[in-house]
């Protein structure tokens, strides 16, 4: 996986700590990807499903699933530490959203609105600013405006457009996330983009140079 962001040495050094039986090494490695694990999960947890779940909940059972499968982690190094850990903790994001959805299959409203920061950010590119960006931006009626747009996109386009703009992470990432090949994932982006655009255009919030 030669474009994924590699591992730090500090990383490299506290795995090797690990395989040698180093507990507090294990330790410290949890903790070193603990805030962005928080964040990657803020990012894509969903706000009904806040009413039951809490992100940092999740970001502690992923951490959790990560110490029970260090051994094999690093057998194996499929990948990065770092993007093993977020593919660990999106599983169980993937996991906890299917249980929702089974328990909300009667409810006749099913969209599923991310939080008003995740739909600014996934939506920043095209999204027209405004004389004071800044002020436009962050104000709550244009959040909530690009909200209810973005709730209307499929869960897979606000997945990948999260993960390209929100994140930036590289298309090899965002296969390894999603399971399929970098140039599906490139795919998949590209017509995500186009009916972003095209829900954003619908509520008259597109910039007129995306």
């Amino acid at each position: 996986m030669p474009e994924v962001t590699p591992d730090s040495d500090q990383t490299r050094g506290l795995l090797d700590q690990v395989g040698a039986g180093n507990r507090v090494a294990l330790e410290q490695l949890l903790e070193r990807y603990r805030s962005d694990l928080q964040s990657f999960v803020e990012f894509h947890l969903d706000l009904r499903m806040r009413t039951r779940v809490d992100p940092s909940d999740v970001v502690q059972e992923a951490q959790l699933e990560v110490a029970r499968r260090m051994e094999d982690f690093l057998s194996r190094r499929p990948m990065p530490f770092n993007l093993w850990v977020r593919k660990t903790a999106y599983q169980r994001l993937l996991n906890l959203r299917r249980d929702h959805r089974g328990r909300a299959r009667r409810s006749v409203d099913r969209e599923q609105p991310l939080p008003l920061r995740s739909s600014m950010l996934l939506a920043r590119p095209l999204v027209h600013p405004g004389p004071s960006p800044s002020q436009q931006l962050e104000a709550r009626e244009l959040a909530e405006r690009v909200g209810r747009a973005v709730a209307g996109l499929s869960e897979v386009d606000r997945e990948i457009l999260l993960m390209r703009h929100a994140e930036e992470l590289p298309y090899e990432e965002i296969a390894c996330l999603l399971e399929v090949e970098a140039a599906a994932a490139r795919k998949r982006y590209g017509r995500a983009l186009i009916r972003l655009q095209k829900v954003l255009a619908e509520h008259g919030l597109l910039g007129d140079s995306p």
